[in-house]
């Protein structure tokens, strides 16, 4: 039987660049998790149903929990850790202030997918920021609050929050 060597590769996460010895087969989520201790990033469904794994890759959102970790290595990625400086980030903030958290499992997905559709569009309709998050699963909130959430984390970026 052949033996899979681990594999060197550089990632740049939140701005930092990492280097790692990795399986081929390790997942993004993993290596963010248990190897960089990311924990914002979660893992709820494990096969890329949920979104609650969402990270942001060359500013695009993606699946973590699916999305092979060499795939990601010398391009950069967002987690939630990475998102704020000292302050909250204007998303962040309007999930807060609209009660668009409760257990939080979600949280971290839906705000960088959220970042993902502000920065792509930065005044999105109700209805383009309902399309753009349904991929998101959310158990405990509904979503009626997090898309107040977005709608007002456009607005105050829109007026220099970010």
């Amino acid at each position: 039987m052949q033996k899979i060597e681990k594999e060197r590769a550089n990632f740049i996460v939140n701005g930092k660049i990492y280097e790692l010895s990795i399986e081929p087969w390790e997942t993004l989520a993993e290596v963010l998790r248990e190897r960089l201790e990311l924990t914002g990033t979660k893992v709820s469904c494990g096969v890329g149903e949920c979104a609650n794994c969402t990270v942001l890759l060359e500013g695009k959102p993606i699946l973590s929990c699916s999305t092979l970790a060499m795939s990601a290595r010398d391009k950069n990625i967002l987690t939630i850790e990475g998102l704020a400086n000292d302050d909250l980030h204007p998303i962040q903030k309007a999930f807060v202030d609209y009660g668009a958290i409760q257990c939080g499992f979600c949280t971290p997905g839906m705000i960088l997918t959220t970042k993902a559709l502000l920065d792509e569009k930065p005044h999105p309709t109700r209805e383009e920021a309902k399309e753009f998050l349904a991929g998101n699963l959310c158990r405990c909130t509904g979503y009626v609050k997090i898309i107040d959430a977005v709608m007002a984390s456009a607005e105050d970026m829109s007026k220099g929050g970010e």
